[in-house]
């Protein structure tokens, strides 16, 4: 067995982030790695903490701590069931480690700032499905991080969630 993978995943519990979780855990994610859960909250968002962490963002969160309600609110989140679910289950069967770890900002430049300071070996987002003319005019997240990233990117179209 080589070296533990950092992989990072973007999350945001939409449909096309638990799509990329999904395809992560099944395809990539081997024994022994690391899976960072990446959470962006919008920069309106105010928790208590928000100032402290603005600009590394928090510190990392085992995820034991992050399915605590009370920790994870105190980050802005309302962490969805069926992710944690498939956290717990990957941990144990693949005995992966799993953190998480919240920005606050554009998600566009947060993913990218966590590829360098986390040192990511790998990251997994999601894709809307924006189609030529609304990528053009809100910009896609994840086409901006596939050219921006310093580490592989593999975006998951939604509803790709066959092993």
């Amino acid at each position: 067995m080589g070296k533990a993978r950092l992989v990072g995943i973007g999350m945001d519990y939409s449909e096309t982030s638990k799509s990329a979780l999904k395809w992560a855990i099944n395809n990539l994610i081997e024994e022994g790695d690391h899976i960072i859960m990446i959470h962006v909250v919008s920069p309106k968002a105010d928790p208590t903490n928000k100032q402290l962490f603005e600009d590394t963002g928090s510190p990392l969160i085992p995820l034991e701590e992050f399915r605590e309600i009370n920790v994870s609110k105190y980050y802005g989140l309302n962490p969805d069931r069926e992710v944690l679910d498939m956290l717990d289950t990957v941990s144990k069967a693949k005995r992966v480690k799993v953190v998480a770890k919240v920005y606050w900002g554009d998600p566009r430049e947060k993913l990218c700032d966590a590829v360098e300071q986390l040192k990511l070996d790998s990251l997994v987002v999601g894709s809307r499905g924006l189609g030529t003319i609304k990528r053009v005019i809100l910009g896609s997240v994840s086409n901006y991080v596939v050219q921006t990233a310093t580490c592989p990117v593999t975006v998951v179209k939604g509803g790709a969630t066959k092993a």
